[in-house]
């Protein structure tokens, strides 16, 4: 450790740290534009100029490494002079637009502008004008003008989201920010440039104009997109939600979230919204109160009990639900003798599944991704798919880890792949023994599977068996794959045999908590394909869309005698005989599992949209008009404690109950399926009624593809 005195203060920090990092240890603020813990050090604003004892000038604090001794002022005259000079060239041609800049109120700039500007500038000459520039649906770079250089959103870009999507170009005071050749921003983590951006420069383009920050009230959240459980915190006016941005939670999801954790918050407001529920008389669709519409629901399901049986009864879930919601669900159809019940909505090996209240799980803590050694990535898209694991496997890799890949197709995840196997989908369970054939063949075993060994599967051996941190990560193409049971015992062979861990990267908010709470068939139990493809005669759907969600259509339910969704979203019309209006993640209270095992809980942050109720409290009181036992609690947390007894909100889930083992047998045949896998805007009903997520480079593509499965 190198010792300094900083500001009359002893502080110890390790060798190579800078000025800065001793300042942050020992909470000494040093006013700063272009510095960010995040990123790479650039000493561009020059606004963190400290006193350094015998040195001839003030030195930028940022990149001013340390040396045992070492005198720092942060506070003499030396050094608050030269931070007043800096301000004072900064506010040169800095527009006045604080009036009408919707950074205004939580600005970097306007904040020191306060400490360290003067009250008038000596400037006289004509300020500099910088053009606007359209760079996509999501950044607004409208008032370029603001701009400071202090390349925030360049570092960003290189070194978090893995693509240098913005530069500057020229030099003095003709430099810019901008894209290359007029090109969109698309990276899927892009809208952090605003977070990141000191001053007014880069905006949301959703929110732009819509409020002042401190209109807003704030309020915290978790995602429901994806198995990250991104924290959040959600911004409110007047009951409607106006903006997303990371809360920071270094364990979950650092500072950052994705794109789609920021802008879906968009279809909250969309006409689609169902406010009241609605039965289908006639053909037609009628609005009704939610007694006529809970008491018809009860009465059909009665119906059918009594005519089919209990068991021509089940529930088809989306694992974007909360654990509340699907603990009552399962306990509903189990209290009217049923075990049809599912959320693997796009799975195709159905006996894949872990002990029952298990769950498939990461396989390891998601902060440990970014220092692992090696990675075999296998059926995953990983930046579209889990775009803030890709961003944590992105810093191992700049930290000198090697990532390899099997997967149909080359992707692009904008981080160096060391490795790849290419194959057809149907060839992975092949692919993936030649690499254990290849372990087995350098360490002088038996290969699990005899299979001839290519030299692309050696490589990824090689790379397995080097290395101390490792893991083997099986993302949603092979956790929905005809053969993920054989899948994920090739992969526990090799990480038995090289020292790696396996886990599952999950597709959805509450993949692991639907397992933990047994919202799956039980031993009689019909599964989502079957139940979809005609084996019920009563089904509920809980936000689940078929042929969006779903690996099969709506088809199939056509000879139900009813169906029933529960959704905040006008759907599945031409199936439903009932539509209630059930809240989404931002209108009701619940709970969250994430791919390590972590539950979180969070609030409503604003009140339901007219007649929308909690689905936790749809399905409390369809027990209780059917008289199934068990449906008393009054509140999300009672039912938390019911379905998870025991858990903390913020804690981990007993390591017992995460489960990645399999005793299935080895099975390389080729099959000709492909996996069922939605798209980065695709995934959940939320994302697809985003209409600016919906107009980036990833949601047209999608559309297009859609365009062109259905010509």
């Amino acid at each position: 450790m190198v010792e300094i005195e900083l500001d009359g203060k002893k502080v110890a920090v390790p060798p190579g740290s800078m000025v800065m990092h001793a300042a942050d240890k020992v909470g000494t603020y040093i006013p700063h534009f272009c510095y960010h813990k995040k990123l790479s050090i650039a000493a561009n604003c020059r606004m963190c100029l400290v006193d350094v004892e015998k040195a001839p000038k003030p030195m930028p604090a940022c990149a001013t490494p340390v040396t045992q001794g070492m005198i720092v002022r942060t506070k003499s005259d030396k050094a608050i002079k030269a931070q007043q000079s800096v301000m004072e060239f900064l506010l040169i041609n800095h527009p006045l637009d604080c009036p009408i800049c919707d950074q205004g109120g939580e600005c970097q700039l306007q904040d020191l502008a306060v400490g360290y500007g003067g009250t008038g500038s000596r400037y006289e000459e004509e300020k500099r004008v910088v053009l606007h520039k359209d760079v996509g649906p999501l950044i607004s770079m409208e008032e370029m003008s603001r701009c400071i250089h202090c390349t925030r959103c360049v570092r960003f870009g290189q070194e978090i989201a893995g693509v240098m999507e913005l530069g500057m170009s020229h030099r003095g005071e003709h430099a810019e920010i901008e894209t290359f050749v007029g090109q969109s921003v698309d990276s899927e983590l892009s809208g952090n440039m605003i977070d990141i951006c000191p001053v007014g420069a880069l905006t949301s383009k959703p929110f732009r104009y819509q409020a002042r920050t401190w209109e807003l009230s704030r309020r915290k959240s978790v995602s429901p997109h994806d198995g990250t459980g991104a924290n959040l915190i959600v911004q409110v006016k007047s009951n409607q939600v106006m903006r997303v941005v990371p809360l920071e939670n270094e364990a979950v999801n650092e500072c950052w979230i994705a794109d789609r954790d920021r802008f879906s918050y968009e279809a909250l407001s969309s006409p689609d919204r169902l406010t009241q529920p609605m039965l289908k008389q006639g053909g037609a669709w009628k609005e009704v109160n939610w007694q006529t519409a809970l008491e018809y629901v009860a009465n059909g399901l009665r119906q059918v009990q009594a005519d089919h049986g209990s068991a021509a009864i089940g529930v088809v879930a989306s694992p974007h639900s909360t654990v509340e919601e699907l603990y009552l669900a399962g306990a509903l159809v189990r209290g009217l003798g049923s075990a049809n019940i599912d959320t693997r909505l796009r799975a195709a090996d159905y006996s894949h599944t872990a002990p029952p209240g298990s769950a498939r799980w990461l396989g390891l803590p998601i902060a440990e991704l970014s220092a692992l050694d090696r990675v075999l990535v296998v059926g995953s898209n990983l930046r579209k798919d889990h775009p803030l694991f890709a961003q944590r496997i992105r810093q191992a890799a700049r930290l000198g880890a090697e990532v390899s890949v099997l997967w149909a197709t080359a992707q692009d995840w904008a981080l160096p792949v060391a490795h790849a196997v290419q194959a057809d989908a149907g060839q992975w369970p092949l692919a993936l023994a030649g690499i254990a054939a290849a372990v087995a063949a350098a360490q002088g075993l038996a290969a699990p599977v005899a299979v001839e060994v290519t030299p692309q599967a050696r490589a990824v051996a090689e790379s397995l068996l080097s290395g101390e941190r490792k893991a083997i990560l099986l993302g949603n193409a092979a956790a929905h794959h005809e053969q993920a049971s054989s899948l994920l015992a090739v992969a526990q062979w090799l990480a038995q045999n090289t020292g790696a861990r396996v886990g599952y990267l999950t597709e959805a908010a509450n993949t692991v908590g639907a397992q933990l709470v047994q919202a799956l068939p039980g031993p009689t139990g019909l599964n989502a394909t079957q139940m979809l493809t005609g084996g019920l005669k009563a089904a509920l759907l809980l936000q689940v869309e078929p042929g969006a969600d779903t690996a099969v259509c709506s088809q199939g339910l056509a000879q139900s005698d009813m169906v029933v969704t529960l959704s905040p979203f006008k759907t599945n019309l031409d199936v439903s005989d009932v539509l209630l209006p059930v809240a989404p993640f931002t209108e009701t209270s619940g709970s969250f599992v994430n791919a390590e095992g972590r539950l979180q809980s969070f609030h409503a942050v604003v009140k339901p949209l007219g007649e929308t109720r909690p689905a936790w409290k749809v399905l409390r009181v369809l027990g209780n008009l059917l008289g199934v036992p068990g449906f008393d609690a009054d509140s999300s947390q009672a039912v938390l404690a019911q379905a998870l007894p025991g858990v903390l909100a913020g804690a981990t889930v007993e390591a017992s109950r995460l489960d990645n083992r399999t005793t299935a047998a080895f099975d390389t045949r080729v099959t000709t399926g492909t996996p069922c896998v939605a798209s980065i805007y695709q995934l959940d009903g939320l994302v697809r009624r985003s209409p600016s997520l919906q107009l980036t480079a990833d949601g047209r593509a999608a559309q297009r593809a859609q365009e062109g499965a259905s010509a």
